[in-house]
Formats: C-alpha cells, structure tokens, sequence
C-alpha cells in the first residue's frame, strides 16, 4: 500500500471536524478493507472510491457529537467504534458497536444532518471516510448503494434493539459476556485492549461492578482479565454464559449484507477483510 499522509486525529475535547493536512484519495490499487464496500457491486465500488480518504484512528478520538452536525462517515476497516447515548445530564451508556463490518455516520444515510449520539473510538484502527455531501451525492447517483446502505441501518437497529433487551433484562455477567464477543467479532484478536472503566460504560454499571463479574468469567475459565486487557479463552463457553443476548443481530447481518465472520484473527483479518480490487471485480 502506498504511503498515506496523516492528520492529528480528533481527540475528547477536541472540536469534531478540524483538519491539520489533507489526505490522500484512496487509489484503484488500495485495498478496501470494509466489509459494507466489499459487498458492494464493481458499479458502485468505482463510484464511491474517489471520494474515499484513508484516515488513522485512535482510542478517546471523537468522530461525532451528540447534536452537532455530521461532517464524515467512516467505514472501518479496523478497530473499533462505540455509539454512546448522552441524556441531558450526562448519563452515558453504549448503544452499539461499530467495526469493519460497518460505517458511522448513519443520520446521513437517513436524510439526517446532526448526529443524536457520540462516535467514540474505543480500539485504535484505520478508516475509510467520505464527507456528508459527497456521501449524499453517491446514494443520489446509485439507488443499489443506498439500499445497502439502508440494509446496514436496519441490522444496526437490530443490534441497537437486543442492547435495549440486554439492558432491560440481563444480569451484568450475560450483558458483559455479550459486549465481549461483539468486541471480539470486530476486531478479531483474542487479546482486547480494553480498560474497566470502558466496560462499565458499554454496560451502564459501576466500575467495581464490572470487575466482580469479569472474575465470575474469569473463574469460569472463559476469561483471562488484567487492568488494560481482556483475553478471550473459551468462545463458545462465553456465548453460553451470554444466556441468548448475543446472536440475533449478528444472524441479521448476514442474512442482510453477508457473512460476518465471527473468529478469525488480525493476520486472516488482512486477507479476508482487505480483498484486492482484482480479486473484487472477479466475483
């Protein structure tokens, strides 16, 4: 791949949206490494990819805020990106998880100009991103393009939903089980750099919650926890212990856009997610 120039990246605090240097288009020769522009036809490929920047992200980066307007989406193609619900009195919690196999900047899609939640990411990878207008002018241009966009919002809503029922009736052990293997789908690493305190937010719990019940995984044998770091040992005991809060949204993936791979790790990552332009237009 060839080199890209980097911006200092928005971070908490920062104003969403300021530039320090431009960056470079994504040419013919770059891979895509996002599952939603994977799926999409050569047609609409060529389409959007002029309009594609290669940006870094990194962890506490802010790409949207609650009420301001939405100035880029970004199609992830690794790390991972949390939605947050910010009340008026800044209570916060996680309303759903955004990584390669997705996009931010869903207000936009549906006709939307200001975000209702706050884009955070919580595990530094890369992205794809396009501005708001350019993105409107692509969904105008192609009618097949919206409407995959369109099927992406709707298995968000999906996941959005099952993070409400976990919420409402799950104990904090199967919420957590579930937040973990979600965690473990987009980044593909048995090794999470996470933190308790991102946990507490992603579970609506305190900290000291969190801990006790990763040490009820961990002594399940489903877990190995540190301070900074969560390794995943039993996968399938982890999705048992999930009691059925994880699953449905994943299955309305692929049904919706395709295969969502569950566990693979970051070095199949590069080949399975990242396909070359060649081999894309020879499906």
């Amino acid at each position: 791949m060839k080199a890209r120039i980097q911006s200092t990246p928005t971070r908490m605090g920062d104003s969403v949206g300021i530039e320090s240097a431009p960056k470079p288009l994504v040419s013919r020769d770059d891979p895509l490494g996002n599952r939603l522009l994977a799926v999409l036809s050569p047609a609409d490929r060529e389409l959007v990819r002029p309009n594609l920047e290669f940006v870094p992200l990194e962890v506490r980066q802010i790409l949207e805020r609650p009420g301001e307007p939405i100035s880029h989406a970004h199609f992830v193609e690794s790390g991972l990106v949390s939605m947050i619900g910010v009340n008026q009195t800044n209570h916060r919690i996680e309303v759903g998880m955004v990584g390669y196999e997705g996009m931010t900047g869903l207000g936009v899609v549906l006709g939307a100009e200001r975000s209702t939640n706050e884009a955070l990411v919580q595990s530094s990878g890369t992205a794809l991103r396009i501005s708001s207008s350019a993105l409107r002018e692509v969904m105008a241009t192609s009618p097949t393009f919206t409407d995959t966009l369109l099927r992406y919002v709707h298995v968000f809503l999906v996941q959005a939903n099952h993070t409400a029922v976990a919420a409402g009736c799950g104990k904090i052990h199967e919420r957590l089980a579930r937040g973990l293997l979600m965690w473990h789908d987009r980044v593909g690493d048995d090794q999470l750099s996470v933190t308790h305190d991102f946990l507490a937010l992603l579970l609506g719990v305190t900290r000291p919650g969190v801990t006790i019940d990763l040490h009820e995984l961990e002594g399940k044998g489903l877990i190995r926890s540190t301070r900074s770091h969560v390794r995943i040992l039993d996968r399938d005991g982890l999705r048992g212990a999930a009691n059925g809060f994880y699953g449905v949204p994943e299955a309305e993936y692929e049904r919706s856009i395709g295969e969502l791979s569950g566990h693979i790790t970051r070095g199949n990552r590069q080949s399975a997610a990242r396909p070359t332009v060649k081999a894309l237009s020879d499906r």
